[in-house]
Protein backbone atom coordinates (compact mmCIF):
# COMPACT_ATOMS: atom_id res chain seq x y z
CA UNK A 1 0.00 0.00 0.00
CA UNK A 2 1.74 3.51 -0.64
CA UNK A 3 2.41 5.59 1.95
CA UNK A 4 0.48 8.60 2.88
CA UNK A 5 2.25 12.06 2.31
CA UNK A 6 3.54 13.51 5.47
CA UNK A 7 3.19 17.16 3.96
CA UNK A 8 -0.41 17.18 1.70
CA UNK A 9 -3.89 15.29 2.33
CA UNK A 10 -7.56 15.83 1.42
CA UNK A 11 -9.94 16.34 4.06
CA UNK A 12 -12.08 13.16 3.28
CA UNK A 13 -15.60 15.09 4.20
CA UNK A 14 -14.89 17.46 1.38
CA UNK A 15 -13.59 14.66 -1.38
CA UNK A 16 -16.49 14.53 -3.42
CA UNK A 17 -14.59 12.04 -6.09
CA UNK A 18 -14.63 14.53 -8.99
CA UNK A 19 -11.06 13.10 -9.87
CA UNK A 20 -10.25 17.06 -10.71
CA UNK A 21 -6.81 17.09 -8.55
CA UNK A 22 -5.82 13.73 -10.53
CA UNK A 23 -5.96 15.46 -13.75
CA UNK A 24 -4.57 18.59 -12.87
CA UNK A 25 -2.18 16.61 -10.72
CA UNK A 26 1.40 16.66 -13.52
CA UNK A 27 2.62 13.07 -12.10
CA UNK A 28 -0.28 11.18 -11.05
CA UNK A 29 0.55 11.39 -7.44
CA UNK A 30 -2.91 10.35 -6.13
CA UNK A 31 -4.48 7.26 -5.38
CA UNK A 32 -8.66 7.01 -4.69
CA UNK A 33 -9.12 4.56 -1.85
CA UNK A 34 -13.05 4.06 -0.85
CA UNK A 35 -13.58 7.06 -3.37
CA UNK A 36 -11.07 9.45 -1.40
CA UNK A 37 -8.50 11.22 -3.18
CA UNK A 38 -4.63 10.36 -1.16
CA UNK A 39 -1.74 11.89 -1.66
CA UNK A 40 1.12 9.14 -2.63
CA UNK A 41 4.19 10.16 -1.13
CA UNK A 42 7.03 8.51 -2.95
CA UNK A 43 5.27 9.85 -6.92
CA UNK A 44 5.01 13.66 -5.18
CA UNK A 45 6.61 16.74 -6.31
CA UNK A 46 4.39 18.67 -3.70
CA UNK A 47 4.05 21.06 -6.29
CA UNK A 48 0.73 22.01 -4.78
CA UNK A 49 -1.39 22.16 -7.63
CA UNK A 50 -4.16 19.63 -6.29
CA UNK A 51 -4.29 22.28 -3.54
CA UNK A 52 -4.91 24.51 -5.90
CA UNK A 53 -7.77 23.30 -8.30
CA UNK A 54 -10.15 21.48 -5.69
CA UNK A 55 -13.54 22.73 -6.13
CA UNK A 56 -14.11 22.03 -2.41
CA UNK A 57 -11.15 23.44 -0.98
CA UNK A 58 -10.29 20.05 0.39
CA UNK A 59 -6.53 20.90 0.46
CA UNK A 60 -5.03 20.13 3.95
CA UNK A 61 -1.58 21.10 4.09
CA UNK A 62 0.35 19.74 7.21
CA UNK A 63 0.98 22.60 9.66
CA UNK A 64 4.31 23.12 11.34
CA UNK A 65 3.17 26.16 13.16
CA UNK A 66 2.19 24.53 16.77
CA UNK A 67 6.12 23.13 16.26
CA UNK A 68 7.57 25.88 15.40
CA UNK A 69 5.73 27.95 18.50
CA UNK A 70 6.99 25.32 20.82
CA UNK A 71 10.92 25.75 19.22
CA UNK A 72 10.20 29.82 19.88
CA UNK A 73 9.30 28.92 23.50
CA UNK A 74 12.13 26.57 24.03
CA UNK A 75 14.59 29.35 24.83
CA UNK A 76 16.90 28.33 22.25
CA UNK A 77 17.76 30.84 19.70
CA UNK A 78 15.38 30.97 16.41
CA UNK A 79 16.86 32.80 13.26
CA UNK A 80 14.34 32.98 10.28
CA UNK A 81 14.80 32.80 7.18
CA UNK A 82 12.25 34.88 5.11
CA UNK A 83 12.01 34.38 1.32
CA UNK A 84 11.87 37.56 -0.86
CA UNK A 85 8.40 36.74 -2.26
CA UNK A 86 6.77 38.24 1.32
CA UNK A 87 6.27 41.75 -0.75
CA UNK A 88 3.87 40.04 -2.99
CA UNK A 89 2.21 38.34 -0.42
CA UNK A 90 1.88 40.18 2.69
CA UNK A 91 1.80 44.11 1.16
CA UNK A 92 4.83 45.24 2.80
CA UNK A 93 8.18 46.92 1.11
CA UNK A 94 9.86 47.30 4.26
CA UNK A 95 11.89 44.09 4.99
CA UNK A 96 12.47 45.85 8.50
CA UNK A 97 8.63 45.45 9.35
CA UNK A 98 8.57 42.03 9.03
CA UNK A 99 11.55 41.60 11.11
CA UNK A 100 10.14 43.30 14.01
CA UNK A 101 6.75 41.46 13.18
CA UNK A 102 8.86 38.05 13.44
CA UNK A 103 10.74 39.30 16.40
CA UNK A 104 7.11 39.88 18.13
CA UNK A 105 6.31 36.70 17.32
CA UNK A 106 9.75 34.84 19.20
CA UNK A 107 12.22 35.25 16.82
CA UNK A 108 15.97 36.03 17.65
CA UNK A 109 16.84 36.99 14.24
CA UNK A 110 15.51 37.66 10.70
CA UNK A 111 17.51 37.35 7.47
CA UNK A 112 16.33 36.98 3.90
CA UNK A 113 16.43 33.74 2.47
CA UNK A 114 18.40 36.32 -0.64
CA UNK A 115 21.31 35.73 0.82
CA UNK A 116 21.52 32.46 -0.02
CA UNK A 117 20.19 33.03 -3.25
CA UNK A 118 22.87 35.46 -4.46
CA UNK A 119 25.76 33.16 -3.18
CA UNK A 120 23.60 30.36 -5.10
CA UNK A 121 23.59 32.73 -8.19
CA UNK A 122 27.53 32.79 -7.46
CA UNK A 123 27.76 29.44 -8.02
CA UNK A 124 25.80 28.95 -10.99
CA UNK A 125 28.20 31.77 -12.33
CA UNK A 126 31.39 29.64 -11.95
CA UNK A 127 30.26 26.00 -12.98
CA UNK A 128 28.81 28.24 -16.42
CA UNK A 129 31.98 29.48 -17.48
CA UNK A 130 33.68 25.80 -17.00
CA UNK A 131 32.04 24.90 -20.47
CA UNK A 132 31.22 21.56 -18.62
CA UNK A 133 27.51 21.88 -19.20
CA UNK A 134 25.95 21.30 -22.81
CA UNK A 135 22.85 22.43 -21.20
CA UNK A 136 22.24 23.63 -17.22
CA UNK A 137 18.94 23.34 -15.09
CA UNK A 138 19.13 25.99 -12.19
CA UNK A 139 18.02 24.10 -8.75
CA UNK A 140 15.98 26.96 -6.77
CA UNK A 141 12.83 24.64 -6.92
CA UNK A 142 12.65 21.75 -4.64
CA UNK A 143 9.57 20.25 -6.68
CA UNK A 144 11.11 20.40 -10.50
CA UNK A 145 14.06 19.12 -9.12
CA UNK A 146 12.34 15.54 -7.20
CA UNK A 147 10.26 16.12 -10.54
CA UNK A 148 13.92 15.13 -12.50
CA UNK A 149 14.88 12.89 -9.96
CA UNK A 150 11.64 10.66 -9.72
CA UNK A 151 10.81 10.89 -13.80
CA UNK A 152 13.58 12.80 -15.88
CA UNK A 153 16.35 10.67 -15.12
CA UNK A 154 18.17 11.27 -18.33
CA UNK A 155 18.16 15.12 -17.18
CA UNK A 156 19.63 15.00 -13.94
CA UNK A 157 23.00 15.25 -15.85
CA UNK A 158 21.78 18.92 -16.42
CA UNK A 159 20.50 20.14 -12.85
CA UNK A 160 22.78 22.39 -11.16
CA UNK A 161 25.02 20.46 -8.45
CA UNK A 162 24.29 23.76 -5.71
CA UNK A 163 21.64 23.72 -3.09
CA UNK A 164 18.37 25.51 -3.27
CA UNK A 165 18.82 29.24 -1.54
CA UNK A 166 16.92 28.40 1.42
CA UNK A 167 19.33 25.12 1.82
CA UNK A 168 22.33 27.57 1.05
CA UNK A 169 21.72 30.54 3.62
CA UNK A 170 20.76 27.32 6.14
CA UNK A 171 24.15 26.61 5.71
CA UNK A 172 26.04 30.01 6.05
CA UNK A 173 23.75 30.59 9.11
CA UNK A 174 24.91 27.29 10.57
CA UNK A 175 28.53 28.13 9.82
CA UNK A 176 28.42 31.11 11.55
CA UNK A 177 25.94 29.87 14.51
CA UNK A 178 25.89 26.63 14.90
CA UNK A 179 23.87 26.04 18.10
CA UNK A 180 21.06 28.16 16.19
CA UNK A 181 17.76 26.73 15.16
CA UNK A 182 16.79 27.46 11.67
CA UNK A 183 13.00 28.11 10.25
CA UNK A 184 12.41 28.63 6.67
CA UNK A 185 9.21 31.13 5.77
CA UNK A 186 7.35 30.87 2.17
CA UNK A 187 4.51 30.27 -0.17
CA UNK A 188 6.29 26.81 -1.14
CA UNK A 189 5.04 23.44 0.07
CA UNK A 190 7.89 21.68 -1.38
CA UNK A 191 10.11 23.48 0.86
CA UNK A 192 8.76 21.30 3.69
CA UNK A 193 9.82 17.80 2.48
CA UNK A 194 13.31 19.46 1.41
CA UNK A 195 14.10 21.27 4.85
CA UNK A 196 13.26 17.88 6.26
CA UNK A 197 15.86 16.02 4.16
CA UNK A 198 18.74 19.04 4.37
CA UNK A 199 19.16 18.08 8.07
CA UNK A 200 19.88 21.43 9.45
CA UNK A 201 16.48 23.43 8.75
CA UNK A 202 14.19 22.67 12.08
CA UNK A 203 10.89 23.92 10.49
CA UNK A 204 9.29 25.65 7.84
CA UNK A 205 5.99 27.39 7.57
CA UNK A 206 4.47 28.81 4.68
CA UNK A 207 3.01 32.36 4.12
CA UNK A 208 -0.44 31.16 5.31
CA UNK A 209 0.80 29.61 8.21
CA UNK A 210 2.87 33.13 9.06
CA UNK A 211 -0.44 35.23 8.36
CA UNK A 212 -2.39 32.82 10.50
CA UNK A 213 -0.28 33.16 13.50
CA UNK A 214 0.04 36.73 12.76
CA UNK A 215 -4.03 36.99 13.44
CA UNK A 216 -3.67 34.35 16.30
CA UNK A 217 -1.06 36.76 18.19
CA UNK A 218 -2.58 40.03 17.21
CA UNK A 219 0.54 41.38 15.49
CA UNK A 220 -0.98 43.67 12.61
CA UNK A 221 1.82 44.81 9.99
CA UNK A 222 0.01 48.19 9.05
CA UNK A 223 0.40 49.09 12.45
CA UNK A 224 4.28 48.26 13.04
CA UNK A 225 7.50 50.41 12.48
CA UNK A 226 10.49 49.25 12.60
CA UNK A 227 12.66 50.03 15.84
CA UNK A 228 15.56 49.72 14.01
CA UNK A 229 17.06 50.79 10.20
CA UNK A 230 19.60 48.23 9.05
CA UNK A 231 22.25 49.16 6.60
CA UNK A 232 20.95 49.83 3.49
CA UNK A 233 22.03 48.00 0.22
CA UNK A 234 20.49 46.63 -2.97
CA UNK A 235 20.71 42.70 -3.40
CA UNK A 236 19.63 41.41 -7.02
CA UNK A 237 18.68 38.09 -5.83
CA UNK A 238 16.04 39.28 -4.19
CA UNK A 239 14.57 38.73 -8.10
CA UNK A 240 13.98 35.47 -7.71
CA UNK A 241 10.36 34.63 -6.67
CA UNK A 242 9.80 36.12 -10.17
CA UNK A 243 10.01 34.80 -13.98
CA UNK A 244 13.34 35.01 -15.25
CA UNK A 245 14.20 36.22 -11.57
CA UNK A 246 17.19 33.81 -11.23
CA UNK A 247 18.66 35.15 -14.75
CA UNK A 248 18.13 38.83 -13.88
CA UNK A 249 20.33 38.27 -10.36
CA UNK A 250 23.44 37.26 -12.41
CA UNK A 251 25.64 40.65 -12.64
CA UNK A 252 26.78 39.37 -15.61
CA UNK A 253 25.38 36.79 -17.58
CA UNK A 254 28.64 34.09 -18.57
CA UNK A 255 29.16 34.05 -22.59
CA UNK A 256 27.81 30.47 -24.38
CA UNK A 257 24.37 30.17 -23.21
CA UNK A 258 20.99 31.18 -24.29
CA UNK A 259 19.18 31.77 -20.66
CA UNK A 260 15.38 30.43 -21.02
CA UNK A 261 12.90 30.90 -18.19
CA UNK A 262 10.18 28.31 -17.87
CA UNK A 263 7.49 28.38 -14.97
CA UNK A 264 4.36 26.27 -14.56
CA UNK A 265 4.86 22.53 -13.96
CA UNK A 266 3.56 21.31 -17.51
CA UNK A 267 5.59 23.34 -19.60
CA UNK A 268 8.74 22.46 -17.00
CA UNK A 269 8.22 18.92 -17.91
CA UNK A 270 7.41 19.67 -21.60
CA UNK A 271 11.43 21.04 -21.36
CA UNK A 272 12.76 18.08 -19.40
CA UNK A 273 11.23 15.44 -22.52
CA UNK A 274 13.10 17.04 -25.00
CA UNK A 275 16.32 18.50 -23.44
CA UNK A 276 18.60 16.09 -24.41
CA UNK A 277 17.93 17.35 -28.10
CA UNK A 278 18.63 21.04 -26.73
CA UNK A 279 22.25 22.77 -26.45
CA UNK A 280 23.90 26.01 -24.97
CA UNK A 281 20.64 26.63 -22.45
CA UNK A 282 20.69 27.44 -18.98
CA UNK A 283 17.16 27.03 -18.60
CA UNK A 284 15.46 28.72 -15.10
CA UNK A 285 12.39 26.41 -14.71
CA UNK A 286 10.07 27.00 -11.40
CA UNK A 287 7.22 24.47 -10.92
CA UNK A 288 4.23 27.37 -9.95
CA UNK A 289 3.52 29.76 -12.84
CA UNK A 290 4.41 33.05 -12.23
CA UNK A 291 7.33 31.68 -10.21
CA UNK A 292 7.55 32.07 -6.38
CA UNK A 293 5.09 34.94 -5.93
CA UNK A 294 2.64 32.35 -7.52
CA UNK A 295 3.19 29.30 -4.70
CA UNK A 296 0.53 27.49 -3.29
CA UNK A 297 0.83 28.76 -0.23
CA UNK A 298 0.23 32.46 -0.45
CA UNK A 299 -2.55 34.16 1.38
CA UNK A 300 -5.27 35.13 -0.63
CA UNK A 301 -5.06 38.35 -1.71
CA UNK A 302 -6.41 40.73 -4.32
CA UNK A 303 -3.65 41.41 -6.20
CA UNK A 304 -2.53 39.33 -9.76
CA UNK A 305 0.47 37.75 -10.81
CA UNK A 306 0.95 41.26 -12.26
CA UNK A 307 0.65 43.03 -9.41
CA UNK A 308 2.73 40.63 -7.20
CA UNK A 309 5.51 40.57 -9.94
CA UNK A 310 5.91 44.36 -10.35
CA UNK A 311 5.95 44.59 -6.01
CA UNK A 312 9.05 42.43 -6.50
CA UNK A 313 10.59 44.04 -8.76
CA UNK A 314 10.09 47.42 -7.49
CA UNK A 315 11.02 45.81 -3.78
CA UNK A 316 14.66 44.11 -5.64
CA UNK A 317 15.18 47.03 -7.52
CA UNK A 318 16.08 49.36 -4.80
CA UNK A 319 18.57 50.09 -2.13
CA UNK A 320 16.58 48.86 1.50
CA UNK A 321 17.63 47.99 4.75
CA UNK A 322 19.18 44.52 4.72
CA UNK A 323 20.41 42.76 7.70
CA UNK A 324 24.37 43.54 8.16
CA UNK A 325 25.21 39.67 8.72
CA UNK A 326 28.62 38.30 7.48
CA UNK A 327 28.93 35.46 4.99
CA UNK A 328 31.10 32.97 5.66
CA UNK A 329 32.57 30.78 2.91
CA UNK A 330 30.33 27.81 2.93
CA UNK A 331 30.25 24.43 1.18
CA UNK A 332 27.59 24.98 -1.80
CA UNK A 333 27.57 21.62 -3.56
CA UNK A 334 24.44 19.33 -3.87
CA UNK A 335 24.11 16.06 -4.94
CA UNK A 336 20.50 14.95 -6.38
CA UNK A 337 20.49 11.26 -6.93
CA UNK A 338 18.01 9.52 -9.00
CA UNK A 339 15.30 8.27 -6.91
CA UNK A 340 13.69 4.94 -8.53
CA UNK A 341 9.84 4.14 -7.82
CA UNK A 342 9.42 0.99 -6.82
CA UNK A 343 5.83 0.62 -9.16
CA UNK A 344 4.71 -2.78 -10.63
CA UNK A 345 5.55 -3.11 -14.64
CA UNK A 346 2.65 -4.94 -15.61
CA UNK A 347 2.42 -7.30 -18.43
CA UNK A 348 0.67 -6.20 -21.75
CA UNK A 349 -1.82 -9.30 -20.57
CA UNK A 350 -1.91 -7.75 -17.46
CA UNK A 351 -3.06 -4.64 -19.04
CA UNK A 352 -5.68 -6.21 -21.54
CA UNK A 353 -7.44 -8.13 -18.93
CA UNK A 354 -7.69 -4.39 -16.69
CA UNK A 355 -9.15 -2.64 -20.21
CA UNK A 356 -10.89 -5.72 -20.81
CA UNK A 357 -13.01 -4.99 -18.03
CA UNK A 358 -14.19 -1.53 -18.57
CA UNK A 359 -15.49 -3.20 -22.27
CA UNK A 360 -12.22 -2.35 -23.74
CA UNK A 361 -11.41 -4.61 -26.02
CA UNK A 362 -9.19 -3.60 -28.57
CA UNK A 363 -7.50 -0.14 -29.50
CA UNK A 364 -10.75 1.18 -30.83
CA UNK A 365 -12.59 0.73 -27.82
CA UNK A 366 -9.81 3.09 -26.02
CA UNK A 367 -11.78 6.60 -25.43
CA UNK A 368 -8.70 8.36 -23.92
CA UNK A 369 -10.86 10.78 -22.56
CA UNK A 370 -9.09 11.69 -19.54
CA UNK A 371 -12.53 12.00 -17.40
CA UNK A 372 -11.03 9.51 -14.85
CA UNK A 373 -7.78 11.70 -14.63
CA UNK A 374 -5.65 9.33 -16.72
CA UNK A 375 -4.04 10.86 -19.89
CA UNK A 376 -4.63 7.13 -21.72
CA UNK A 377 -6.94 4.28 -20.78
CA UNK A 378 -3.57 2.43 -20.30
CA UNK A 379 -2.16 4.50 -18.18
CA UNK A 380 -5.43 4.41 -15.85
CA UNK A 381 -5.15 0.25 -16.17
CA UNK A 382 -1.56 0.42 -15.12
CA UNK A 383 -2.72 2.68 -12.35
CA UNK A 384 -5.53 0.22 -11.35
CA UNK A 385 -2.55 -2.86 -11.29
CA UNK A 386 -0.57 -0.47 -9.11
CA UNK A 387 -3.34 -0.17 -6.67
CA UNK A 388 -3.59 4.06 -7.46
CA UNK A 389 -7.04 3.59 -9.17
CA UNK A 390 -10.58 1.61 -9.43
CA UNK A 391 -12.23 0.01 -12.39
CA UNK A 392 -15.05 2.65 -11.64
CA UNK A 393 -13.13 5.49 -12.51
CA UNK A 394 -13.74 4.99 -16.15
CA UNK A 395 -17.23 7.16 -16.03
CA UNK A 396 -17.80 6.33 -20.00
CA UNK A 397 -17.59 2.61 -18.77
CA UNK A 398 -19.66 3.18 -15.69
CA UNK A 399 -22.45 5.59 -17.79
CA UNK A 400 -22.69 2.54 -20.36
CA UNK A 401 -23.19 -0.09 -17.03
CA UNK A 402 -25.41 2.31 -15.74
CA UNK A 403 -27.61 2.70 -19.09
CA UNK A 404 -27.65 -0.82 -19.90
CA UNK A 405 -28.32 -2.04 -16.18
CA UNK A 406 -31.38 0.89 -16.41
CA UNK A 407 -32.48 -0.85 -19.74
CA UNK A 408 -31.68 -4.43 -18.81
CA UNK A 409 -34.16 -3.36 -15.33
CA UNK A 410 -37.02 -1.29 -17.10
CA UNK A 411 -37.22 -4.16 -19.74
CA UNK A 412 -37.40 -7.25 -17.57
CA UNK A 413 -39.62 -6.51 -14.75
CA UNK A 414 -42.94 -7.91 -14.54
CA UNK A 415 -44.01 -3.88 -14.39
CA UNK A 416 -45.18 -1.89 -16.87
CA UNK A 417 -42.55 0.97 -16.83
CA UNK A 418 -43.12 4.41 -18.65
CA UNK A 419 -41.62 7.65 -18.66
CA UNK A 420 -42.39 11.10 -19.77
CA UNK A 421 -41.76 14.67 -20.04
CA UNK A 422 -44.32 17.30 -18.47
CA UNK A 423 -45.36 18.30 -21.58
CA UNK A 424 -46.28 14.42 -22.27
CA UNK A 425 -43.86 13.32 -24.68
CA UNK A 426 -42.94 9.83 -24.00
CA UNK A 427 -39.23 9.46 -23.00
CA UNK A 428 -39.01 5.67 -22.56
CA UNK A 429 -41.45 3.14 -22.04
CA UNK A 430 -41.22 -0.93 -21.55
CA UNK A 431 -43.21 -3.74 -23.77
CA UNK A 432 -44.60 -4.62 -20.86
CA UNK A 433 -46.38 -1.61 -20.35
CA UNK A 434 -46.67 -0.91 -24.13
CA UNK A 435 -48.86 -4.69 -23.89
CA UNK A 436 -50.93 -3.33 -20.88
CA UNK A 437 -51.88 0.25 -22.89
CA UNK A 438 -52.49 -1.56 -26.02
CA UNK A 439 -49.51 0.74 -27.92
CA UNK A 440 -49.04 -0.96 -31.12
CA UNK A 441 -46.69 1.36 -32.52
CA UNK A 442 -43.09 -0.21 -32.66
CA UNK A 443 -41.16 2.54 -31.29
CA UNK A 444 -43.12 5.41 -29.54
CA UNK A 445 -40.18 7.26 -27.59
CA UNK A 446 -40.96 10.96 -28.75
CA UNK A 447 -44.01 10.78 -29.72
CA UNK A 448 -47.03 12.46 -27.69
CA UNK A 449 -48.67 10.09 -25.38
CA UNK A 450 -52.09 11.71 -25.78
CA UNK A 451 -51.38 9.27 -29.54
CA UNK A 452 -50.63 6.06 -27.83
CA UNK A 453 -52.71 5.79 -24.85
CA UNK A 454 -55.51 7.41 -22.62
CA UNK A 455 -53.17 9.78 -20.29
CA UNK A 456 -56.00 10.88 -18.10
CA UNK A 457 -54.55 9.91 -15.24
CA UNK A 458 -50.64 11.50 -16.09
CA UNK A 459 -52.60 14.66 -16.68
CA UNK A 460 -54.40 14.89 -13.29
CA UNK A 461 -50.69 14.60 -12.26
CA UNK A 462 -49.45 17.22 -14.03
CA UNK A 463 -52.50 19.23 -13.05
CA UNK A 464 -52.66 18.79 -9.47
CA UNK A 465 -48.85 18.84 -9.41
CA UNK A 466 -48.72 15.65 -6.98
CA UNK A 467 -48.26 11.92 -7.27
CA UNK A 468 -51.14 9.54 -8.17
CA UNK A 469 -51.78 6.09 -6.64
CA UNK A 470 -55.03 4.31 -8.14
CA UNK A 471 -55.60 0.54 -7.23
CA UNK A 472 -58.01 -0.01 -9.80
CA UNK A 473 -58.22 1.40 -13.67
CA UNK A 474 -59.44 -0.06 -16.25
CA UNK A 475 -57.61 -0.14 -19.79
CA UNK A 476 -60.72 -0.17 -22.63
CA UNK A 477 -58.40 -0.63 -25.35
CA UNK A 478 -57.32 -3.60 -23.74
CA UNK A 479 -60.27 -4.79 -21.08
CA UNK A 480 -57.15 -4.59 -19.09
CA UNK A 481 -57.56 -3.94 -15.02
CA UNK A 482 -54.12 -2.06 -13.74
CA UNK A 483 -52.64 -0.88 -10.83
CA UNK A 484 -51.17 2.78 -11.62
CA UNK A 485 -48.48 4.83 -9.29
CA UNK A 486 -47.57 7.71 -11.16
CA UNK A 487 -45.06 10.08 -9.16
CA UNK A 488 -43.90 13.50 -10.52
CA UNK A 489 -40.64 14.37 -10.41
CA UNK A 490 -40.74 18.24 -10.53
CA UNK A 491 -37.09 18.97 -10.24
CA UNK A 492 -36.34 16.69 -13.64
CA UNK A 493 -39.45 17.97 -15.03
CA UNK A 494 -40.66 14.12 -15.39
CA UNK A 495 -43.36 11.58 -15.03
CA UNK A 496 -42.41 8.16 -14.05
CA UNK A 497 -45.15 5.64 -14.12
CA UNK A 498 -45.83 2.26 -12.63
CA UNK A 499 -48.47 -0.11 -13.68
CA UNK A 500 -49.17 -3.39 -12.52
CA UNK A 501 -51.11 -5.76 -14.06
CA UNK A 502 -54.24 -7.00 -11.66
CA UNK A 503 -56.63 -8.22 -14.21
CA UNK A 504 -56.17 -12.12 -12.98
CA UNK A 505 -57.26 -10.39 -9.70
CA UNK A 506 -60.22 -8.63 -10.66
CA UNK A 507 -61.53 -11.36 -12.65
CA UNK A 508 -61.05 -13.26 -9.81
CA UNK A 509 -62.93 -11.05 -6.93
CA UNK A 510 -65.59 -10.75 -9.08
CA UNK A 511 -66.25 -14.49 -9.72
CA UNK A 512 -66.18 -14.59 -6.16
CA UNK A 513 -68.46 -12.07 -5.67
CA UNK A 514 -70.49 -13.83 -8.23
CA UNK A 515 -70.88 -16.75 -6.33
CA UNK A 516 -71.23 -15.23 -2.81
CA UNK A 517 -74.33 -13.87 -4.69
CA UNK A 518 -75.43 -16.97 -6.04
CA UNK A 519 -74.53 -19.20 -2.24
CA UNK A 520 -76.80 -16.12 -0.63
CA UNK A 521 -79.42 -16.67 -3.06
CA UNK A 522 -79.58 -20.55 -2.50
CA UNK A 523 -79.32 -19.95 1.35
CA UNK A 524 -82.45 -17.15 1.34
CA UNK A 525 -83.79 -20.22 -0.92
CA UNK A 526 -83.79 -22.79 1.54
CA UNK A 527 -84.61 -20.90 4.74
CA UNK A 528 -88.13 -19.41 3.43
CA UNK A 529 -89.17 -23.53 2.21
CA UNK A 530 -87.29 -24.48 5.78
CA UNK A 531 -90.01 -21.88 7.12
CA UNK A 532 -92.74 -23.22 5.33
CA UNK A 533 -92.06 -26.98 6.32
CA UNK A 534 -92.08 -25.97 10.13
CA UNK A 535 -95.41 -23.91 9.45
CA UNK A 536 -96.89 -27.27 8.17
CA UNK A 537 -95.30 -29.25 10.44
CA UNK A 538 -96.93 -27.38 12.88
CA UNK A 539 -100.39 -27.02 11.77
CA UNK A 540 -100.49 -30.85 11.25
CA UNK A 541 -98.77 -31.20 14.85
CA UNK A 542 -101.87 -28.66 15.83
CA UNK A 543 -104.90 -30.99 14.60
CA UNK A 544 -103.42 -33.95 15.84
CA UNK A 545 -103.15 -32.46 18.85
CA UNK A 546 -106.93 -31.42 19.56
CA UNK A 547 -108.06 -35.13 17.46
CA UNK A 548 -106.23 -36.68 20.50
CA UNK A 549 -107.26 -34.49 23.24
CA UNK A 550 -110.69 -35.35 22.21
CA UNK A 551 -110.33 -39.06 22.03
CA UNK A 552 -108.54 -39.31 25.59
CA UNK A 553 -111.24 -37.59 26.74
CA UNK A 554 -114.00 -40.11 25.39
CA UNK A 555 -111.07 -43.45 26.74
CA UNK A 556 -111.51 -40.98 30.21
CA UNK A 557 -114.52 -40.93 30.96
CA UNK A 558 -115.50 -45.01 29.05
CA UNK A 559 -113.10 -45.80 31.58
CA UNK A 560 -113.49 -43.90 34.73
CA UNK A 561 -115.67 -45.59 37.70
CA UNK A 562 -119.42 -44.77 38.07
CA UNK A 563 -121.51 -43.02 41.09
CA UNK A 564 -124.78 -44.98 42.35
CA UNK A 565 -126.76 -42.38 41.00
CA UNK A 566 -125.06 -42.50 37.66
CA UNK A 567 -126.52 -46.08 38.23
Amino acid sequence: MPVASPYLDFKNAKCKDCFKCLRECPVKAIRYENHQAKIIDSRCILCGKCTLVCPQNAKQVHSEAEDVLALLASGKKVVASLAPSFVSSFGVQDFDVMAEALSELGFAETEETAIGAKAVTEEYSRLLKTGEFRNFISSACPAVNRMIQLYYPSALKYLAPVPSPMVAHARMIKKRDPDAAIVFIGPCIAKKREAAESGIIDGVLTFEELNALFERKNIDLGKIEAKTQSEKHSLKARYYPIPRGIIKSFDALPDGYEYVAVDGVKRCAEVLEEVDSLSGLFLELNCCEHACVGGPCRPATRSGAVKSNEDVRRYAAKDIAAPAASVPETDLTQKHPRIILDDFIPSEKDIRAVLAKTGKNSPEDELNCGACGYSTCREKAIAVLNGYADIEMCLPYMRSRAESMSYEIIQNTPNGIVLMSDDFTILDINSRAMRLLGVTEHDVRGMLAFDCFDCEEFISAVTKGKNVSKKRVFVNRTKKYIELSIVLLQEHKVLFGVMKDITDSVEYDEKLNAVKLETLATTDEVIKKQMRVAQEIASLLGETTAETKVALNKLKQTLAPRTEDEE
